[in-house]
């Protein structure tokens, strides 16, 4: 009887502003493999709550609206940033600001509202691969996973990465006021009893500040040649 074939996974974990979003992209384009980016579903979740005025602090109402939201990717036209349809919405745009981030990381710490999304990120284990991006894909979602890998950076890093990405999309924000919220989410989701963010005892760690972003890939893809 043949073995059943084992789709390899890398995990790309860190917080947020680590650059692990734009290196997942770039390395599953260049390794032909599928990508997951988990933190776009607890987004896609928040937003679909906060489109139906639900209050994040009940559970049962959450969680519904985990189990029931439409999440589908689709690749953009143009070749950038691959869209995020919620309930057949394209909330792309709506999912990369501040307020969607607060509330995934305030529904992330729901633990059924995790478990409503397991099923959905194992799914995405498809041939040839899978490049996993989030914060507990490597101690949670895909422990077994072949390759793991770490991001981080300084916050005061993370902050002005942000920054730089919300003005050119012509939002007002404050440098000071970013850091403070990424501080704030930083210990929140690392303090948090379910899956807090840390890295896998066998994760190769990188800190990606002040460093280019083609050394970073250049590192990421190290792992998983070795």
């Amino acid at each position: 009887m043949s073995r059943p074939v084992v789709v390899p996974v890398l995990t790309i974990d860190g917080p947020s502003g680590s650059g692990k979003g734009t290196v997942s992209r770039l390395v599953a384009e260049c390794l032909g493999w599928r990508l997951l980016d988990s933190g776009a579903l607890y987004r896609a979740v928040g937003y679909a709550a906060g489109a139906a005025g639900l209050d994040l602090s009940d559970i049962d109402a959450v969680t519904r609206c985990a189990q029931s939201t439409k999440i589908r990717f689709h690749p953009s036209a143009d070749g950038g940033d691959t869209r995020v349809l919620v309930n057949g919405h394209d909330a792309t745009d709506e999912l990369r600001t501040e307020t969607a981030g607060a509330a995934a990381s305030a529904i992330a710490s729901i633990p059924s509202v995790r478990q409503a999304l397991v099923d959905l990120q194992l799914g995405f284990r498809k041939a040839p691969g899978l490049v996993a991006d989030g914060r507990d894909m490597g101690t949670v979602i895909f422990p077994d996973a072949a390759y793991k890998v770490f991001l981080t950076a300084s916050a005061a890093e993370r902050a002005k990465r942000r920054y730089k990405q919300l003005k050119e999309k012509g939002l007002s924000v404050t440098l000071s006021g970013l850091q403070r919220e990424i501080e704030a989410r930083d210990a929140r989701d690392a303090s948090r009893a379910v899956a807090p963010l840390k890295p896998a005892d066998d994760a190769v760690l990188v800190d990606t500040t002040g460093m280019p972003i083609d050394e970073v890939v250049a590192k990421v893809f190290a792992v998983v040649r070795s």
